[in-house]
């Protein structure tokens, strides 16, 4: 009959153990707001996410008052706890980037015989034109795409019919 006793005195223990870690479990489960907020607030990488109580806030937006927003919104959620880490940035210099996009793609040498023109419009490059072979779509965008301050590129290149 002894052996059965401190057995039952471990379980018991163990068995205690585990309803705080049960209790605590609830608390710390991660949800997902992001849903609930995109298209609501302009905000680059939006992500809202609720950890132990606490809403964390992170994006990029170039307007303080849009994130001040996100945080108001948050709140009319029902959240009083709320992180807000979206980044304030520098809006790019379109002008800037469509200057130095021409520039690149003017002297790279495998986009000879290219008729290409660029747009810029808060740093959504645009890329049009004729191009000599497909492998020239992929060479001007990559180009443009290492650009500071682009946050985006769309081709809209075509195949030079006289080739």
């Amino acid at each position: 009959m002894k052996p059965r006793l401190p057995l039952l005195g471990a379980a018991f223990v163990a068995a205690l153990c585990l309803i705080p870690l049960s209790a605590t479990a609830d608390s710390t489960a991660v949800v997902d707001l992001t849903s609930q907020l995109t298209g609501q607030v302009d905000v680059d990488g939006l992500s809202a996410i609720e950890v132990g109580g606490i809403v964390i806030l992170r994006g990029r937006t170039t307007d303080l008052a849009i994130a001040q927003r996100a945080g108001a919104l948050t709140q009319n959620l029902g959240y009083t706890r709320i992180a807000n880490l979206i980044q304030i940035v520098t809006p790019p210099d379109d002008a800037a980037i469509a200057r130095q996009a021409e520039r690149r793609l003017a002297m790279h040498r495998a986009l000879d015989g290219c008729r290409l023109r660029v747009d810029s419009n808060k740093g959504v490059v645009t890329v049009a034109g004729k191009v000599n072979q497909e492998l020239q779509k992929d060479i001007a965008v990559d180009l443009v795409r290492q650009i500071d301050g682009v946050r985006s590129v769309r081709s809209d290149l075509s195949m030079n019919r006289s080739y």
